[in-house]
């Protein structure tokens, strides 16, 4: 596929978003490049800063099928993956599926579940396989996981599992709205206290189906020249020789960051990459990686605060 083309349904899919989304620009161009690569992404966010209207409208926009799991402290991992039933009549089992045979399901509120039920997503998001009494089900090349949670509450969760973070794209951690962007919040939505219906936005279908695979087959071949590549492998490596960090990122966590480049800067309308791309994708990328050693949480650091000192510390390609 042609790259004007790719942009062209890049500013589609915006156009439509932004008919239920109001502001969450970076937050928006942060899904869209998810989007072209496969990769799933983590929502971080306090209620009511519109994570599932968010995901619900890229489905929409994307025509994907949308599914939704509400993640829950009693949540088993057959209530989400199905399972086999007796039929009685033919005298076989045969497979009830779980609400996980979609393209994007949104994963709302995905710390609420027990680590067990956490990690029967990690199969899928690795291999968009399910395996049930044996026997492997695909789930397709489109699909796609959006989890969300909330940072502001502790009691009744439970923290994702290192391997689980590390099979996320990005970590997008949503801000609230500047004032002129509540305002038109209010002025859009303020007529019911429920939550917007998709159906009054109007979102119009932006790519037909069987697309998207072409899509990512172009956008896997943008050129990422040798010294980008040793870049990145720079910045993943400070990363782990930091004295702040007891774990650096991991090496998907670099073959994610090169993927991800790519398809944002086709997005910004070039065919190559540059080291502003690796700069401004390196946190969303890195941050839910890399585990802060307990002198570094003592003294109030962030992982965002260190992973952008390691940026200014290594030397970009000119």
């Amino acid at each position: 596929m042609d790259l004007q083309d790719i942009r062209n349904v890049a500013e589609n899919l915006r156009t439509e978003v932004r008919k239920a989304i109001v502001g969450q620009d970076e937050v928006v161009e942060l899904m869209l490049t998810s989007l072209l690569v496969g990769g799933h992404v983590l929502l971080e966010g306090v209620p009511g800063t519109a994570k599932t209207l968010l995901a619900h409208s890229f489905a929409a926009g994307m025509d994907l099928k949308f599914g939704r799991i509400q993640f829950t402290p009693d949540l088993m991992p057959g209530d989400m993956l199905g399972t086999n039933l007796f039929n009685f009549q033919t005298n076989s089992f045969v497979l009830t599926k779980g609400p996980i045979f979609t393209e994007l399901l949104l994963a709302d509120e995905i710390n609420r579940a027990p680590p067990k039920t956490q990690s029967a997503l990690l199969q899928s998001m690795n291999e968009r396989t399910v395996t049930i009494d044996g026997i492997d089900h695909p789930l397709g090349d489109a699909f796609m996981v959006v989890a969300t949670q909330n940072p502001i509450e502790q009691q009744g969760t439970y923290p994702l599992p290192e391997a689980q973070l590390d099979r996320f794209l990005f970590k997008i951690i949503l801000d609230y709205p500047s004032r002129e962007e509540e305002r038109e919040i209010l002025a859009r939505h303020g007529r019911s206290s429920a939550m917007p219906r998709l159906e009054d936005f109007g979102l119009n279908k932006v790519l037909a189906p069987g697309v998207l695979p072409e899509i990512r087959r172009t956008v896997a071949d943008i050129t990422l020249s040798d010294t980008l590549i040793d870049y990145i492998v720079d910045v993943i490596r400070a990363s782990r020789d930091h004295a702040s960090f007891d774990v650096g990122a991991s090496p998907r966590a670099g073959n994610m960051l090169a993927a991800s480049v790519r398809a944002y800067a086709v997005l910004q309308g070039r065919d190559f990459v540059i080291p502003d791309d690796v700069k401004t994708l390196a946190l969303p990328a890195l941050r839910h990686r890399v585990t802060l050693s307990p002198s570094a949480e003592i003294e109030g650091l962030s992982a965002d605060r260190i992973l952008g000192e390691i940026l200014d510390q290594t030397a970009a390609p000119r």
